[in-house]
């Protein structure tokens, strides 16, 4: 093996070989546009109509992208998995079922371990939908609808190792994902569903209950007990605020540091004056079933650090601030 060292190549060298590389796999990818056509569409509509999963299988390369494919198409509204072809022939085929539809990736289209399942998709009913890069292949003629994702070269100098053609692969595989997701009528709530760990999913999911404080943790004062026992009860609940309510818990108001501040700019008797003559009158609450996300809009367009949180009879139920939803993950 001829190799050259690393000092015989100067930074401007090794960038232009990069540049090169990523031209040739455009090339690739622009060489798919032509292609989309009356194929790409039947493969959609046997997506569509599949009443299990897209079983996605692959070798090699080529099986590493039909794992990511069989990953984006469960996470935009396809379910589907992946399945390695070699484990098929042994037992692994018994995932899949005449409901199904198999998506079979191979740049040559002549992988045995792909070919040697074919008769038992073919007799089990299933669909089968090929993306290879020869059309003239043994997987191609087989197959319920052919892609042909062919590349006129790989980015490899020796054009050999899948490079080029993988991503085209990947490509027409995300292509077939974000159609489907279209067609359905796959949304933001249903992206979250399906990523509920993520920042989407707790986003559009949590709910104010979720994060909310309840019991002996929520701030609240009734209204005629004097301003120093108010500020005792933000001091011990750490909201930097606390709500004041009737006999009945409903609330009144709310008490925060901007309202100490204009208390002690006129001089208030901290043991003289009344909470209900310090309080904002209008305070801004929400309700247990509001999202989380709509919580932090109005804290934002309030300018405000903690809300309350109330019943359809303005109950107090429980009591957040930024720092809770920050915790959780929706700021």
């Amino acid at each position: 093996m001829n190799l050259k060292l690393a000092g015989d190549f100067t930074d401007e060298a090794l960038v232009d070989l990069a540049r090169q590389a990523l031209n040739i796999e455009i090339d690739g990818l622009r060489a798919q546009l032509p292609r989309l056509g009356a194929d790409f569409a039947r493969a959609c509509r046997i997506c569509l109509d599949c009443r299990g999963r897209i079983v996605v299988t692959g070798m090699g390369k080529s099986g590493h992208i039909g794992g990511k494919i069989a990953a984006t198409l469960a996470s935009t509204g396809t379910p589907a998995f992946f399945v390695h072809s070699a484990e098929a022939s042994h037992g692994d085929i018994g995932m899949i079922t005449r409901d199904d539809a198999v998506l079979a990736l191979s740049n040559s289209g002549e992988t045995d371990e792909i070919l040697v399942i074919v008769p038992v998709i073919k007799r089990l009913g299933a669909p089968l939908i090929a993306l290879t890069g020869n059309p003239a292949s043994a997987l191609a003629r087989v197959a319920s609808v052919h892609l042909d994702i062919g590349v006129p070269a790989e980015a490899c100098p020796l054009n050999l190792a899948p490079t080029a053609s993988t991503t085209a692969a990947l490509a027409i595989g995300d292509a077939l994902a974000v159609t489907l997701l279209k067609a359905r009528g796959f949304t933001e709530e249903d992206f979250a569903r399906s990523h509920p760990a993520g920042s989407l999913g707790r986003r559009l999911l949590l709910h104010v209950r979720d994060v909310m404080r309840t019991g002996a943790d929520v701030p609240k004062v009734a209204a005629h007990v004097p301003l120093a026992e108010g500020l005792l009860e933000v001091t011990r609940k750490g909201l930097g605020m606390t709500a004041i309510v009737d006999a009945g818990d409903r609330v009144l108001g709310v008490f925060t540091d901007g309202d100490l501040r204009r208390a002690l700019d006129r001089a208030a008797d901290l043991r003289a004056t009344r909470m209900d003559e310090v309080m904002t009158h209008h305070a801004k609450t929400v309700r247990a079933d509001t999202l989380a996300a709509e919580a932090v809009h109005v804290m934002e367009a309030h300018r405000i650090t903690a809300l309350v949180v109330v019943d359809t009879d303005d109950v107090v139920v429980g009591a957040l601030n930024v720092h809770d939803l920050l915790r959780a993950g929706v700021v």
